[in-house]
């Protein structure tokens, strides 16, 4: 198992859980920080489940916990870009 510093290189998913009242919307903003700063050739859905069992499960009800399933979630499937750069070229 990786270390939570390879998990949480910047130990930000830590330090939002420490933070009193924080919103939903800075625990996103804290959120794509983390994706951010996680080195190229990591593996980020089990960066996530790892994250989540460490701190999501024991705290169901804090905001953070519901960015990181939304986060898990998102990975798992993937929605097709939009616009014309999606387009097949002929």
């Amino acid at each position: 198992m990786k270390s939570r510093g390879e998990m949480d290189p910047k130990g930000l998913i830590f330090e939002a859980y420490q933070i009193e009242n924080i919103s939903a919307a800075e625990c996103r903003s804290i959120f794509l920080d983390w994706a951010l700063s996680l080195p190229e050739d990591s593996e980020t859905g089990a960066a996530l489940r790892h994250l989540i069992a460490q701190y999501a499960d024991p705290a169901p009800d804090h905001p953070m916990s519901a960015v990181l399933r939304d986060g898990l979630t998102s990975i798992a499937s993937p929605r097709r870009r939009g616009g014309w750069r999606s387009r097949p070229r002929n």
